[in-house]
């Protein structure tokens, strides 16, 4: 079943990040539509977090996450990888979840590259999108929290914080 309710994308990122492990993350690719199972997730929620990019204020770069949520939030990074993420949560109050692995693609930015997604998905409704949508088929893994990945510039606290959730198994 398609995830399209806004009510969905209302929750905060923190509430999102774990109900995300387990769906389908579906691209219409060339008229033929890719099915992958999403298998680990990070959260990044607010102006006080410190990894989240809302951290440094609403910029035209940034702005994506102060969103109501529902659209996607698609940045470069290393100048040369983009990764995918989600907008969650109430306008004016930033964060996002960002989409790290899916079944057989460990890391976010092979995963853009296998489902050729690019900036133009930026800021594309999630709920209205033919392009890249959400599917739940009742599929519930159990998870486990980590830390979040490549936040060293965030200082101890951020870069410690369980809030990256994966699939266990």
């Amino acid at each position: 079943m398609e995830i399209r309710t806004p009510e969905f994308f209302l929750k905060t990122p923190l509430e999102a990040a774990p109900l995300l492990v387990g769906k389908l993350l579906c691209r219409n690719l060339n008229g033929e539509t890719i099915r992958l199972r999403i298998t680990e997730t990070e959260c990044y929620m607010g102006v006080e977090d410190k990894a989240c990019h809302a951290s440094k204020g609403k910029t035209p770069r940034t702005s994506v996450l102060f969103e109501e949520g529902g659209i996607y939030y698609v940045y470069l990074i290393y100048g040369m990888h983009y990764l995918l993420n989600v907008v969650f949560g109430q306008k004016d109050i930033p964060g996002a979840v960002l989409v790290r692995c899916c079944e057989d693609f460990e890391g976010p930015a092979k995963l853009t590259k296998k489902l050729q997604i690019g900036k133009d998905f930026n800021r594309e409704s999630v709920i209205n999108s033919d392009r890249l949508w959400l599917e739940d088929d009742g599929y519930k893994p159990d998870i486990i929290t980590l830390p979040r990945v490549g936040i060293d510039y965030a200082g101890e606290y951020w870069r410690n914080i369980e809030w990256r959730f994966k699939a266990q198994g």
